[in-house]
């Protein structure tokens, strides 16, 4: 067997042959039945999109954000880059977190390339998640490695596990944020924040 890489531990990972028939039993349980034709190709295909939905498990986050660049005139203004799609999986339910992500940060002496803002998202989101931890983890995380003045994450997202099954509330948006150093500190600098992603209901300001 080969390992999933963790934070804190690792992790057995089942061959595939062995999901492949997690996924008949499953579809068995669910009242069908997995030799029909149908369904034949299906434990194939739900593996492999296991493999694109929890794709960030295989990421280093930090080292997506190893490479900075100090050249930039001075400049030290807010960087802000807002809506980035986000495509998460609840860990309660594992259905679908469809939404964006508003990333801003205050530098000090380096930035980073923009795309790598966006990868970040994705190797957090590209886990069993719950919003507020996924929140926490992008903010974190910019803060830790690129030690900037201030960083702010506000997400807004709709989770299937509500909007599908138990209450069925379609059309319900949760946002969550997370705002460290210089946008937790200074209001003024917070405001011009959320102005500038459109003051997401459920932010204080």
């Amino acid at each position: 067997m080969s390992e999933l890489s963790f934070k804190h531990k690792m992790l057995p990972r089942p061959s595939k042959a062995e999901a492949e028939e997690a996924v008949r039993t499953l579809l068995r349980y669910a009242g069908d039945d997995p030799a029909r034709e149908g369904l034949l190709g299906t434990p194939d295909r739900v593996v492999r999109s296991y493999e694109e939905f929890f794709a960030g498990y295989r990421i280093d986050p930090e080292e997506i954000l190893a490479r900075t660049f100090e050249e930039t005139d001075g400049y030290d203004e807010m960087i802000v880059l807002k809506s980035i799609r986000l495509e998460s999986h609840c860990e309660h339910h594992l259905l679908p977190i469809i939404g964006h992500a508003h990333v801003g940060y205050l530098p000090a002496h380096r930035v980073v390339g923009i795309s790598k803002l966006a990868r970040v998202v994705d190797a957090y989101a590209k886990r069993m998640q719950i919003q507020e931890k996924l929140t926490a983890q992008i903010a974190n995380t910019l803060q830790e490695v690129l030690k900037p003045r201030g960083v702010a994450v506000v997400i807004e997202a709709a989770h299937e596990c509500m909007t599908t099954r138990g209450v069925h509330k379609p059309g319900v948006t949760m946002v969550t944020s997370r705002m460290l150093g210089a946008f937790r500190d200074d209001p003024r600098t917070r405001r011009e924040f959320l102005a500038m992603i459109g003051n997401p209901p459920g932010v204080m300001a």
